[in-house]
């Protein structure tokens, strides 16, 4: 049994955890409520959006720019954008993201990997670091966004891409993120952000309303050669915004389960505290009746 001492230190040292704890599971919770009405306002716009991207689907080929980031050039040269965060302390948020990540290049796109076609880019720092220790260099890394998670720095971002496809550098580009649900779950979403596809691979349920017959002012031409690049850039910000609720959900759920553990650990240890105080005071007490009675002998 340890001694009373040992006890003590223990139980100091896990209250001092718990109250660790207990502060950044008030602290996720507070920017969890901002990021999700970020992405719950914004999943309403991008659905529209998608909607009237597949009205003009069968247009795509006609027009000039989104017939660049439409065409299908097969999977010869990939690039995947593996989303984690910069922090841990969430659970398997980040390591869901990974072991994705490795899943589809040890499987989708093996014969890629295996002829030095298939890139890797990093978004978040805990992703990286684990590709890395998993023998899977990131070609590069951006841990700088989400600083300042805006729509004016991912579209840099996006532009960026954009551009790599044009100049076919990447015939494919796939998105592996988490999608927030709810404070407790996070879905894994694996999505196609160039070339632009018809389907919507967001994961998200669509309203079965029927499509409208549109009137395009000054036409569909035109209005695809400026909605194609922004359709593009919004896809990458809802990821990003997706991957930021999810990554306060996550920790926020990780911290309040090691609260509660915290709580049924400092139980345990002051049971044993108080077990251990008594045997010392029992033992104490047999001492002075053992002495007294070799006295009175």
């Amino acid at each position: 049994m340890p001694s009373l001492k040992e006890v003590r230190n223990r139980i100091v040292s896990v209250k001092s955890t718990r109250q660790i704890t207990s502060a950044m599971k008030m602290v996720s919770a507070s920017k969890l409520r901002r990021a999700q009405n970020a992405i719950l306002t914004m999943r309403p716009y991008s659905a529209k959006l998608t909607q009237i991207m597949q009205n003009l689907s069968h247009d795509l080929e006609g027009s000039d720019e989104g017939g660049v980031y439409a065409n299908d050039r097969g999977e010869n040269k990939v690039l995947l954008v593996a989303i984690t965060s910069n922090r841990g302390l969430c659970g398997a948020f980040n390591m869901n993201i990974v072991k994705e990540t490795i899943s589809l290049i040890n499987g989708r796109f093996s014969s890629q990997w295996k002829n030095g076609n298939v890139e890797v880019f990093c978004i978040g720092k805990k992703g990286a670091d684990s590709l890395r220790s998993a023998g899977y260099k990131p070609g590069r890394v951006n841990t700088e966004i989400f600083d300042a998670l805006t729509f004016e720095n991912v579209v840099a971002i996006a532009q960026d891409l954009m551009d790599e496809f044009r100049e076919k550098k990447y015939d494919k580009i796939i998105l592996v993120y988490n999608r927030f649900k709810n404070a407790a779950v996070q879905i894994i979403q694996t999505e196609q952000l160039l070339p632009v596809s018809a389907e919507d691979g967001s994961g998200e349920e669509q309203s079965q309303e029927p499509q409208a017959n549109f009137i395009f002012e000054p036409g569909k031409k035109e209005i695809l050669d400026a909605l194609v690049p922004k359709s593009i850039k919004v896809q990458l910000f809802k990821a990003l915004l997706d991957s930021f609720a999810a990554e306060h959900g996550a920790r926020m759920t990780a911290m309040h389960k090691a609260t509660e553990n915290a709580d049924d650990l400092l139980k345990q240890l002051k049971l044993s505290y108080n077990k251990a105080r008594q045997a010392a005071i029992t033992n104490e007490i047999l001492e002075i009746v053992g002495g007294a009675e070799a006295l009175n002998g």
